[in-house]
């Protein structure tokens, strides 16, 4: 029951991070334990409820072999660059290593202040905590590489935003949390020594057949690329992909300000920070470049200077193919095409362009089209009429298309309006909608009776524009 610590980021040198004990807080009160999570673990999800456990994820108490601390990082945000950034609010308890080997971070977010905190509190307020909670978990079932929740827990304390609100405590998992931001901390104060150690620490745990610099480079534009195709195909919008917002892992990090899309349109805005839609839908895979162009340039002392500039330039023009194929790929398969031709490309775009003209909700036209139901998801049906006669006569040849689209379609997704009637819900002290969203979100690509109203797209008055960061 006791996870094994091996704390190999804790063994990197001081300047990596500051040490620091989590704030103990009044009175924690359990609020989720994932289950799943923990036996992937080799923990012991019911052993996880007890009192002591839940002293551990509100930052009460620390599990043996921990080495709580603080990463620091800089990174561009919204374009503008900040040379120090790091957990302000978040403490990396250690790493547990797995039954079968796997390396993950334990990280407790809202544990009170750091050094990097720049003047703020720490602290998470339950909102926040709740949504990522259901957003990350979400992501998984979908199949999305994404960090995940192991726990929440209420502090017994008020947070000051606007108005006081009650506190909470994530317990967040991830392969790393090693960013793009962590690697240009590094190259911003000409440190080539801890770059060197940074590369090796994440080659060894990520890649280990990168081998060097370039091949890292390499690596995480792959992976990139990839996991930027699959936020797509889900209608998913970040919403804060800053520099330092991006995982060099290849996982999803940092859920702010971001949302599932209902009425599809490419230019699609949630976040209430990003006024000029800089990471709005459609931007996504040029935002994804452009951090990595800023990895590239943090890594080109290791790669051979001035003369590693165009190299290093190949690696990121790499990123368009990788990226394009994959979407291509997984939208072929939302329309049930598991099989190639010259003209899927253009037919996936016909149906995106006829879905943002008519306002057609993203996830129930793709999910319609295996039932025949996707017609009703438009105001006026003969354009889609039209676009249909051309993906059956395309369709035709497949061997299964049905079962392609079965797997690649979720029926449902954390609609905002759902998300947030959840969270209200929580902060009145009921619990249940959280819970049950979360239950039927956990296999998204199946039918639940009786959960028909988490699958319908929101009514006019119930729709969610804005989305704001948890800080």
């Amino acid at each position: 029951m006791i996870p094994v610590f091996d704390n190999s980021y804790a063994r990197l040198p001081g300047r990596f991070f500051a040490r620091q004990p989590p704030v103990p807080v009044a009175a924690p009160r359990l609020l989720a334990v994932n289950h799943a999570l923990a036996a992937r673990l080799g923990l012991d999800g019911d052993a996880l409820e007890r009192p002591d456990w839940v002293a551990v994820f509100a930052g009460n108490r620390l599990p043996e072999g921990a080495a709580p601390l603080a990463q620091a990082y800089a990174g561009h945000q919204f374009g503008g660059w900040v040379a120090q950034l790091g957990d302000g609010r978040a403490l990396l308890l250690g790493e547990v290593v797995a039954p079968d080997g796997a390396r993950f971070d334990i990280q407790l977010k809202g544990a009170g202040p750091t050094p990097f905190s720049r003047r703020g509190d720490g602290r998470a307020w339950l909102g926040p905590v709740l949504r990522e909670y259901t957003l990350c978990e979400a992501m998984a079932a979908l199949g999305v590489p994404t960090t995940r929740a192991l726990a929440a827990v209420a502090t017994g304390e008020t947070v000051w935003r606007e108005a006081g609100l009650p506190g909470a405590v994530l317990t967040r998992v991830a392969a790393s949390h090693v960013r793009v931001g962590t690697f240009q901390y590094f190259a911003a104060r000409e440190d080539t020594e801890a770059l060197r150690l940074l590369v090796d620490h994440v080659i060894a745990r990520h890649y280990p057949q990168a081998g060097d610099a370039a091949g890292l480079l390499d690596a995480v534009v792959a992976a990139q690329a990839r996991l930027i195709a699959a936020w797509m195909s889900f209608g998913f919008i970040h919403g804060v992909m800053n520099t330092d917002n991006m995982a060099v892992s290849g996982e999803t990090i940092d859920y702010g300000p971001c949302a599932f899309m209902d009425d599809y349109h490419p230019d699609r805005v949630f976040s209430s920070i990003d006024q000029f839609g800089r990471y709005g839908y459609a931007n996504q895979p040029a935002a994804a470049l452009w951090n990595l162009a800023q990895f590239a340039s943090s890594l080109l002392p290791l790669m051979g200077g001035a003369a590693a500039v165009e190299p290093a330039t190949e690696a990121i023009h790499r990123f368009t193919p990788i990226h394009e194929a994959a979407r291509l790929a997984r939208f072929r398969a939302k329309i049930g095409l598991a099989t190639e031709a010259a003209g899927d490309g253009a037919l996936i775009e016909r149906l995106l362009a006829l879905m943002a003209d008519q306002g057609a909700d993203f996830t129930r036209v793709f999910a319609g089209l295996a039932d025949g139901t996707a017609a009703a998801e438009f105001r006026d049906p003969s354009g889609f009429e039209a676009w249909a006669r051309d993906w059956r006569a395309r369709s035709a040849a497949e061997a299964d298309p049905v079962a392609v689209m079965a797997g690649a379609n979720p029926r449902y997704i954390p609609r905002n309006h759902r998300v947030e009637e959840a969270i209200v819900a929580a902060v009145a002290g009921d619990l249940a909608p959280f819970h049950r969203l979360n239950g039927v979100l956990a296999r998204p690509f199946d039918d639940h009776p009786g959960a028909e109203a988490l699958q319908a797209a929101p009514r006019p008055d119930q729709a969610v524009r804005q989305t704001f960061c948890g800080t």
